[in-house]
């Protein structure tokens, strides 16, 4: 087996590596000058079973280019097996026609993976769990809950908090009712928003009483942060005791951090599946949990032909 790492988020890869006691794959991810990305793999990798390690996180083309010329370079140097290890797949929320006359530019991104020679696809927390349809290959997708909810407890729930999961919208209640199942089967709220446009969002109505709870916010990502910020600013208006958010992607794009700080969230915590900036690394409010032995266990278990579906529980 060997692992190889783009430059997306080399910190993540070489914590995987760590906890399966190996080295990534010495390998040359760089660009020409006018930014082309150049790829050379640096050791023998015949016959061997490999693990492309790329999320496809910002900047997200230049990402996914690495991505797509390291599958291209592993399968002319004739390895076995190519899984494309995808710990935050881009353009996933662009998995449907919002409208006439518009991309799928997630099915265009498991096309693409798929025809540069990837035989596998392994991610985690897909915005729309379809998207593996979208795939003609194997494609595991893991969840962030079982690292996350080990967080809420040791840090919330040992504390003697009275927690309640609340979702911020409609979409997500599957992901905070598998939540709140996981944490003694906590009571459940919904944040009934209403979007007028795409990075703005309104709280209109909570459902369900929040009132003397810990409220825990929880969405498999946050960009903007605008619908945290102001789902939370709604829960303290109703009672809550406490807001904290916990999200499997840190995008934090744009005035996320600064509306994070400014906001009524106690803290965010998200895992390790985007490599935090400078910003994001500075943020008191903001804590990253890794998620390496997570994807360590579930690459062994594809290499060894064993069951991933128990990581799934």
């Amino acid at each position: 087996m060997k692992l190889l790492s783009g430059n997306s988020n080399r910190p993540l890869a070489e914590a995987i590596a760590s906890c399966l006691n190996m080295k990534l794959t010495k390998a040359d991810v760089k660009r020409f000058l006018d930014e082309e990305v150049w790829v050379e793999i640096r050791e023998n990798v015949r016959g061997e079973d490999v693990f492309v390690i790329q999320p496809t996180s910002y900047p997200a083309n230049d990402n996914v280019m690495e991505l797509l010329v390291s599958i291209d370079a592993l399968r002319r140097a004739s390895a076995n097996r190519i899984t494309a290890v995808i710990p935050y797949f881009g353009y996933a929320r662009q998995d449907r026609k919002p409208g006439p006359r518009t991309p799928i530019s997630a099915k265009l991104l498991a096309n693409l993976i798929t025809q540069a020679g990837a035989d596998r696809v392994l991610t985690m927390d897909l915005h729309a769990g379809q998207i593996q349809g979208f795939f003609d290959i194997p494609t595991d997708n893991l969840f962030a809950s079982p690292v996350l909810v080990s967080d809420i407890k040791k840090n919330l729930m040992d504390n003697g908090e009275k927690v309640m999961v609340v979702s911020p919208d409609v979409g997500g209640v599957v992901r905070a009712r598998a939540h709140a199942k996981r944490l003694n089967n906590a009571p459940l709220g919904i944040i009934d928003k209403r979007r007028e446009k795409a990075g703005v969002s309104e709280v209109m109505n909570i459902i369900g009483d929040v009132e003397g709870y810990h409220c825990i916010l929880v969405d498999d990502i946050v960009d903007s942060a605008g619908t945290l910020c102001n789902a939370a600013t709604a829960l303290k208006a109703n009672g809550a005791t406490g807001v904290s958010a916990y999200v499997a992607h840190g995008v934090f794009s744009g005035p996320a951090v600064d509306r994070i700080t400014a906001s009524e969230l106690e803290s965010v915590v998200t895992t390790d599946s985007i490599c935090a900036t400078e910003a994001v690394a500075n943020c008191a409010k903001i804590r990253q949990v890794s998620i390496a032995p997570l994807f360590a266990e579930a690459i062994k278990r594809i290499n060894c032909e064993e069951s991933v579906s128990v990581l799934f529980d």
